[in-house]
């Protein structure tokens, strides 16, 4: 079941990451992206290579 948050983007789904906070439509964690971002890696890339 996903379950809403106050961010439109941001949802949980106890069936994708154990309910970790992902990206809408995606199983891109916001963990995943906090982490890589500092890093120097742009958004768009993100998701190429969490895949």
């Amino acid at each position: 079941m996903v379950q809403t948050t106050e961010h439109l983007y941001i949802v949980r789904d106890r069936q994708i990451l154990s309910g970790e906070p992902i990206v809408k439509g995606t199983r891109i964690s916001v963990r995943a992206i906090v982490e890589t971002w500092p890093m120097g890696i742009s958004p768009e890339e993100i998701p190429a290579l969490l895949n």
